[in-house]
């Protein structure tokens, strides 16, 4: 059975990160609190569960360096473009390859 959190163990979770992020930086609160240009309050919120919003939680994952964060939100991308793939194809020389219906 998939245990799945709720948005209130999320954000609790979410700060626990941070806070441990925070303090392996040997950072106060108030320091991250002023590279991340926010208040103190929205850190302790932020650290606590207590909520926050994703304009804070951008700007305190930046503050900590933390921007591979966000990188893994999104969908993967590729290693290699599909395009520069067949622009490559093309710039050697392969001829391109047709499909043909049968009967024809």
């Amino acid at each position: 059975m998939i245990q799945r959190r709720t948005t209130s163990e999320w954000l609790e979770h979410l700060g626990a990160q941070v806070r441990r992020r925070r303090i392996m930086a040997a950072l106060t609160q108030e320091e991250l609190a002023a590279l991340a240009d926010i208040s103190v309050s929205a850190v302790a919120n932020l650290e606590t569960g207590a909520g926050a919003n994703l304009s804070t939680l951008v700007k305190v994952v930046r503050a900590l360096g933390a921007t591979d964060w966000l990188d893994a939100l999104g969908p993967p991308q590729p290693a290699v473009s599909p395009i520069q793939m067949l622009r490559n194809e093309r710039q050697a020389g392969r001829p391109r390859q047709r499909v043909r219906k049968p009967g024809r």
